[in-house]
C-alpha cells in the first residue's frame, strides 16, 4: 500500500536525515539527533509532534530526545530497551499504532545490536542498516548478523521505498563502481544522484528494487563481486558471509 501521509527530510549535523511524517497536522519524527532543526520544521509547518521512532542508541540518532520532550512531554518515543528518553520500547514483531497508520518494528542487528527498522505502509525507515548503494559500519555485531538484517529487509515487496538516516549515496556509489564494476545500474545512478546533489536535493528515498539490482552489500555472494575480492584475499568457495565481511573492509578503508 502506499503511504498516505508526507515524508520530509530535515537535515540535522553534516549528513544526517531526520525524517518526519506528516498528516492531518500530526507529525511522526525518526532519529532525531538535533532537536533545533526538527523543532524549527514543526513550527513552520505547523505540525504537533504525535510520536518519536529512534532506530539505535548513537547519538546522532537520539540526542535530540531530552530536548524535544521539554517541548512535547507527551510524546510517546518507541525504539529499542535502554535508550534515555525511550517511553515504549519495542522489539521484533511489534506492530505501533500511530494516527497515521502502523509501523511494524524489525529486529535488524549488526551495526549496533539494538538496531531497529519501521515500515509503515510501503515506507522503511532503516537508520544506518541499508543505506543508497551501501550498509553502515559493524561496529557491534558481527558479520553474519549485519548480512542476516540485510538480507530481511531485502526480502520486503521491491516496491518498498527506503528511507536511511544518511546522506552518504554518492561516496557509497563510488565504492560500488570499484567493488561491482561491470554493473550498469551503478553509473546511471551516480550520473542522476550526483545531478540531485548539485541542485541540493536529496538521494533519497531509493527502494528495495533498486538496492538488490545495484548494491553490492546485498549481492556480496554474485560472481563479480567474488571476482573483485580476490587480490584481497578472497577464495572462490569462500562463504557469502566471509565476501560481505571482506567487502565491508575494503569499504571502511576506501577513500
Amino acid at each position: 500500500m502506499a503511504a498516505t501521509f508526507s515524508i520530509a527530510p530535515v537535515g540535522a549535523f553534516s549528513d544526517n536525515y531526520i525524517w518526519v511524517l506528516s498528516q492531518d497536522a500530526r507529525a511522526v519524527a525518526v532519529d532525531p539527533g538535533d532537536a533545533a532543526p526538527l523543532l524549527r520544521h514543526l513550527e513552520s509547518e505547523k505540525l504537533a509532534l504525535e510520536a518519536i521512532l529512534i532506530t539505535h542508541h548513537h547519538a546522532d540518532h537520539c540526542g535530540g530526545l531530552a530536548e524535544l520532550l521539554q517541548v512535547w512531554p507527551d510524546a510517546p518515543v518507541y525504539g529499542p530497551a535502554g535508550i534515555p528518553g525511550i517511553s515504549h520500547p519495542v522489539r521484533e514483531g511489534d506492530v505501533i499504532a500511530l494516527g497515521m497508520g502502523q509501523a511494524s518494528v524489525l529486529e535488524v542487528p549488526g551495526h549496533t545490536l539494538d538496531h531497529l527498522a519501521y515500515l509503515i505502509e510501503d515506507a522503511l525507515f532503516c537508520g544506518d542498516t541499508l543505506f543508497a548503494a551501501g550498509c553502515g559500519r559493524v561496529f557491534e555485531g558481527t558479520p553474519g548478523q549485519m548480512l542476516a538484517s540485510l538480507k530481511k529487509l531485502a526480502r520486503l515487496p521491491p516496491q518498498t521505498k527506503v528511507y536511511p538516516a544518511h546522506e552518504y549515496t554518492l561516496s557509497n556509489l563510488r565504492f560500488a563502481l570499484a567493488a561491482d564494476q561491470h554493473n550498469p545500474i551503478l553509473a546511471m545512478r551516480l550520473s542522476r544522484d550526483s545531478a540531485l546533489r548539485q541542485r541540493g536535493l536529496p538521494t533519497l528515498p531509493s527502494t528495495i528494487a533498486l538496492e538488490t539490482a545495484s548494491n553490492p552489500f546485498l549481492r556480496s555472494g554474485e560472481p563479480a563481486l567474488r571476482k573483485t575480492l580476490e587480490p584481497r584475499g578472497g577464495k572462490p568457495g569462500d562463504s557469502e558471509e566471509a565476501c560481505f565481511a571482506r567487502l565491508r573492509e575494503w569499504k571502511n578503508d576506501f577513500r
